[in-house]
């Protein structure tokens, strides 16, 4: 019997009939679910970027667009004179500056800009050429010394002035004008030369001192850079200063010269074109130095216009010319007493030696006039000195040699480079045969004696004739000096026993004093116009009359000769140099007047003005000024 076996049924799936896009919905929702967990890691990996890697520097972008920070010029050091009077200072000035990086149209804010306030050409001109030279993030001025309506057109159309900000900083002011201009000086922009050797010189408002101690002060007048932080709207409008840092202001520069004392000479000198310096002869330092006439500093910090250039250029009287160390003039008779000194030092002459003056000296076929045409007869060295005889000190130069004089000129200073705080000091010439030979010229006799009254090829500064007399005076080898302190430190030189005294022997100086007193104090010296009206106080002294132009011998001999009635550039320059109190010297002064003619009729009157003036207000024993008006300026 056959049995069948019992079988299970089998378990099959089967499709779900139900739902058929379940299973598709399923691979979806997986596709879609990965998706959202990576766009959620992406994102949290940026927010931990944002937030935690790079948090801090979009912070820093953040606040860079509400604050605007900047570095800006630092106040430029002050001048003072002696007794602390401002000569040199700075005043606000309010500005437009464009900062580049600012802007993406910087023409289109310039036009825009140039509506409300116009732009010179000559200032678009600049401002593109600074665009191209200068770094993005350095400032270009736009618009100096803005008025209160020029401001508030700017801030009032802030919206379409991106970049465009209001900037207060300072401009250069000098309180006494040309008084003082050749020896302050004055500041100018930096050019492309500075800028490219430092970035910082090309802030809006840094100037570079361009003449005078203005200039070769810089350094220490120039300060270091500050910075500013200022709080600005979406459009950039300003809305608050968040912290000033203005730099560290320049050193303060305290000058030897006494302001009222330079005004007093100024007002002395008047209108004719003419140089004096006041030393203290003990010392060295200036105590006033004019140069006139003279020119406004501050026209050069804001713009010297075309006009006003060529004007100053084409004036005959050199008014941009520092006189005083850059003029450069034959010292005539003033030349004297340096050459008795060389002549007591190497021999050739002592002080009871006698020469005979009948009005002329003949060299070889060459007659050497006096200037006095009748003669002075039988003369000492003082009496040589006192009526300034030129045969005498001919015969003298004769005698002595041009390099003997030339080596006591370089001792009293003359002809050399006396290393004051001014730019384009001259030297000035004290000539040799072999300086004559090296300019392959033969030196002749006749070089020698017309050297002996100071003519021919010698040629000094008014500076250096103060010098003279300064060393003769005191005996001790004294430079001339402007500074008296920095930042209240007083300089090296301030105490005489700093000066050497000069390798001379007392004897010999003192008969160039003598011979110096007698020409102003005695009967028949050549400057009697120069005796003080001080009671007790007495004043040595020295005429000089040095020619432009040579004088023939039959215009000499006719007897008419006058040169005062030459045309002003032909006349003689008129000098003269002199120290008081005699028995005690503490100031001297050397004066030249260009054209002046003869130096015992003008230039000696004026040293006794000015030398009335010195004693009187006597600033170098002084603390404190006397009064700042001495003599009115005409």
């Amino acid at each position: 019997m056959i049995r069948r076996r019992k079988t299970m049924p089998r378990l099959m799936s089967r499709p779900d009939t139900e739902n058929p896009s379940r299973g598709v919905f399923t691979r979806r929702a997986l596709v879609v679910l990965t998706a959202q967990m990576a766009a959620l890691g992406g994102l949290g990996h940026r927010l931990y970027e944002l937030q935690v890697r790079d948090g801090d520097h979009y912070a820093r972008l953040a606040e860079n667009n509400r604050v605007n920070r900047r570095l800006i010029a630092p106040p430029r050091g002050r001048v003072v004179d002696r007794f602390g009077i401002a000569v040199a200072s700075n005043k606000v000035n309010w500005r437009a500056l464009l900062l580049p990086e600012e802007t993406s149209d910087i023409p289109g804010t310039l036009d825009r800009f140039s509506a409300l306030l116009p732009i010179e050409p000559r200032d678009r001109a600049r401002i593109e050429r600074e665009m191209r030279h200068k770094r993005r993030f350095i400032p270009i001025m736009l618009r100096d010394f803005l008025s209160w309506d020029d401001m508030a057109r700017i801030e009032l159309n802030a919206p379409s002035l991106p970049g465009v900000v209001i900037d207060v900083g300072t401009t250069r002011n000098y309180p006494f004008g040309p008084l003082l201009a050749h020896v302050v000086g004055y500041v100018a922009p930096p050019g492309e030369a500075e800028v490219a050797h430092d970035a910082t010189m090309a802030l809006p408002g840094m100037r570079i001192g361009r003449a005078g101690l203005e200039q070769t002060q810089d350094a220490q007048l120039r300060g270091t850079v500050g910075a500013v932080e200022i709080e600005v709207n979406s459009v950039g409008r300003v809305m608050a200063e968040l912290s000033r840092d203005d730099g560290q202001p320049g050193d303060e520069i305290t000058l030897t010269v006494d302001s009222g004392l330079q005004q007093a000479v100024l007002g002395r000198i008047a209108d004719q074109s003419a140089s004096a310096v006041v030393m203290d002869c003990r010392n060295g330092e200036v105590l006033a130095m004019v140069s006139n006439p003279s020119f406004d500093p501050s026209l050069f910090d804001s713009g010297v216009s075309q006009a006003q250039w060529v004007e100053w250029t084409n004036d005959e009287r050199t008014p941009l010319i520092n006189k005083a160390v850059a003029g450069v003039y034959p010292p005539g008779s003033t030349f004297k007493p340096a050459v008795a000194m060389a002549a007591l030092r190497a021999g050739t002459l002592s002080p009871a030696d006698r020469i005979f003056c009948p009005g002329y000296l003949d060299v070889g076929g060459t007659r050497f006039h006096c200037w006095s045409r009748y003669g002075h007869g039988s003369l000492t060295l003082r009496d040589g000195l006192k009526f300034s005889c030129d045969v005498f000190f001919y015969e003298v130069a004769r005698r002595t040699g041009m390099d003997a004089i030339a080596a006591a000129a370089h001792s009293f200073g003359l002809g050399t480079s006396l290393d004051i705080e001014l730019p384009h000091a001259r030297q000035g010439l004290i000539p040799t045969p072999q300086w004559r030979r090296a300019h392959g010229q033969h030196w002749n006799g006749g070089d020698t004696i017309v050297s002996g009254i100071g003519q021919g090829f010698v040629q000094v500064t008014p500076l250096q004739l103060a010098t003279y007399v300064s060393r003769l005076a005191s005996g001790r080898a004294v430079q001339p000096h402007l500074v008296r302190a920095v930042s209240g430190k007083l300089v090296e030189g301030t105490d005489p026993a700093h000066w050497p005294a000069l390798e001379m022997p007392d004897p010999f100086l003192d008969q160039l004093r003598q011979g110096m007193f007698a020409v102003v104090n005695e009967p028949h010296g050549t400057a009697p116009k120069a005796r003080l009206d001080i009671p007790g106080v007495q004043m040595a002294g020295k005429t000089g009359s040095a020619q432009v132009r040579r004088v023939s011998r039959a215009m000499r001999e006719s007897g008419h000769f006058d040169s005062s009635a030459l045309p002003w550039e032909y006349r003689p320059h008129a000098l003269f140099i002199c120290f008081a109190p005699f028995d005690a010297p503490r100031y001297a002064v050397s004066v030249v007047v260009e054209h002046g003619n003869a130096g015992a009729a003008v230039a000696a009157p004026l040293a006794r003005d000015i030398m009335t003036d010195a004693l009187t207000r006597d600033p170098a024993n002084r603390k404190e000024p006397p009064g700042q008006v001495v003599a009115e300026i005409e």
